[in-house]
């Protein structure tokens, strides 16, 4: 006996039906599936911007010690030239501007801004360092000199006397980020070469073009550094 075949679902009516049901569905703006996909995308997008937020927050509470400091004014301590200086100030302020303007220590100058001319070097620990680039709440604790702290007694240090015998300046305005630069690189370096005096210095810059009087100066300071004027 032969058994009938079953009759097979017409596919391409299927089609139509599913055509026609989207289609209805998108004269709201929209189909379901287009929400559904969005919705999925929007979670994800959440998800991923919290899990972010959290992490970063995470890191700041890490490295602050589960603290914020700021935005408002913060108790801050430097010890400049042998001296304690406490002030309030924003933590954002760098240690430039509190010199410059808080503690009217003007010799570092704001030239570039950006941690390329030298003209706001001091030392640090006894390391030259851009003040521009420095937070002042980042200095609590270490040792600050300024080239105002070179000549405490109204006497000259070797180096910036070097300077003035050697004509190494002429406007001055960069003059004293070299001063201290020099200084911070004598302190290191007692027997100096023309060519090591130009190596270290290369941070600094000199609008007036005076680097042959300042490799000099900074030579004949060693001399004067070795016989315990320092």
């Amino acid at each position: 006996m032969i058994e009938k075949e079953k009759p097979r679902p017409d596919r391409r009516k299927k089609a139509k039906e599913s055509a026609a049901a989207e289609g209805a569905a998108s004269r709201g703006g929209f189909t379901r599936r287009d929400f559904i996909k969005g919705t999925g995308i929007a979670g994800v997008a959440v998800s991923a911007t919290t899990l972010l937020g959290e992490t970063l927050l995470k890191a700041s509470e890490r490295d602050a010690g589960g603290a914020f400091t700021g935005p408002g004014p913060v108790p801050v301590t430097l010890r400049v030239n042998g001296q304690r200086k406490q002030l309030q100030i924003e933590p954002r302020v760098t240690l430039l501007d509190a010199l410059r303007d808080r503690l009217d220590l003007t010799g570092a100058k704001r030239v570039c801004d950006r941690g390329t001319c030298g003209a706001c070097t001091v030392i640090i620990d006894g390391k030259a360092v851009y003040s521009c680039t420095m937070l002042a709440i980042d200095a609590e604790g270490r040792d600050i000199q300024t080239i105002e702290g070179l000549a405490p007694e109204g006497k000259l240090h070797p180096v910036s006397q070097a300077f003035v015998d050697n004509d190494a300046q002429q406007c001055g305005f960069c003059t004293p980020g070299f001063v201290m630069a020099s200084k911070a690189y004598l302190d290191h370096e007692k027997n100096p070469t023309y060519e090591g005096v130009q190596k270290a210095l290369g941070g600094n810059l000199c609008r007036c073009g005076t680097y042959m009087g300042v490799r000099r100066a900074v030579l004949a300071a060693a001399e004067k550094m070795k016989g315990g004027h320092a």
